[in-house]
């Protein structure tokens, strides 16, 4: 009869990688079409102007433009101005 659990393989554990989320641009910077500005886990940042939110809630820019950061009915929100170069 044993007298002590099975150890297992507790001590092979590896912890998991981190998954890069966070904001990607700042405020003011310039961007291209298509850029990622922000990696989320759910909306705790909503898109404004020229932003659109993929299927993971990562917000994107959808135009080239200069990134403005702010605030909408207490939410923060995202928007990209466009640029006036032609």
């Amino acid at each position: 009869m044993a007298h002590k659990k099975a150890g297992g393989k507790t001590g092979q554990h590896i912890s998991p990688s981190g998954k890069r989320l966070g904001t990607k641009v700042s405020d003011g910077q310039t961007v291209s079409g298509g850029e990622i500005l922000i990696r989320q886990r759910g909306t705790k940042i909503a898109a404004g102007k020229n932003v659109k939110v993929g299927r993971d809630h990562t917000l994107f820019s959808t135009v080239a433009g200069v990134v403005r950061f702010g605030t909408k009915l207490g939410k923060n929100i995202v928007n990209v101005v466009e640029s006036k170069t032609k």
